[in-house]
């Protein structure tokens, strides 16, 4: 197996190879593919799904695990997910370990494709020992001006930690975007904005989170 075959076969499902791990993972795996939406164009592949719209709860927690429970069985691969438990799998840490995810100044992770708006749908975890690309640089070292830090109307998102009340009462307010929109400081990131999420997909994520 290869990275560019992993990478091929993810992006037939419309999803991204977000990093790559090859050390403290769990016994008999020696590589693991972290992944997420691949965008633009995973919400329109998701909301014409079965999952999307039968009605029925998590219908992106159920897509995720039927369409990469398909990808292990392609690639003679075993499925992870980051939903499920207990026990949870460590996916922070996992991304942290990938050198693509990094601790923003905010406290979110951030990554140097999807910014802000990093998420992951699952994880291939793979016998072999690959050879793993190296990892981009912190897009948040080349970052001068930092717009996450001044984002948030109520500063819920600091580096000391995050004021879920404070957030939550702000979505209430009638002058809140966030609600139609996705948060203000995931899409502040300049590396946010050119990712390709819609407006319509972090509503979604948003009404889940509320």
């Amino acid at each position: 197996m290869r990275y560019d075959q992993i990478e091929t076969a993810a992006h037939s499902a419309q999803l991204a190879v977000m990093g790559v791990v090859g050390h403290d993972l769990p016994e008999g795996i020696g590589t693991l593919a972290l992944l997420g939406p691949r965008e633009p164009g995973f919400w329109d592949v998701f909301t014409a799904s079965p999952e999307y719209n039968d009605g029925r709860p998590d219908p992106l927690d159920r897509w995720s695990k039927r369409v990469i429970d398909t990808l292990a069985t392609e690639l003679d691969a075993i499925a992870f997910f980051p939903f499920g438990g207990p026990p949870f799998q460590p996916f922070i840490s996992w991304a942290t370990a990938s050198g693509r995810a990094h601790v923003s100044p905010v406290g979110l992770l951030v990554h140097d494709e999807a910014g802000l708006m990093l998420s992951y749908r699952g994880a291939l975890g793979f016998v072999d020992v690959l050879d793993i690309p190296q990892a981009p640089p912190n897009p948040c070292l080349s970052c001068r001006t930092q717009p996450c830090m001044t984002a948030c109307p109520v500063d819920a998102l600091q580096p000391h930690g995050y004021d879920v009340a404070a957030c939550r009462a702000d979505l209430d307010r009638d002058a809140n975007t966030c609600m139609a929109r996705g948060c203000a400081v995931r899409r502040a990131c300049p590396v946010s904005q050119s990712h390709g999420r819609r407006d319509d997909q972090s509503a979604f994520h948003m009404r889940a989170f509320k």
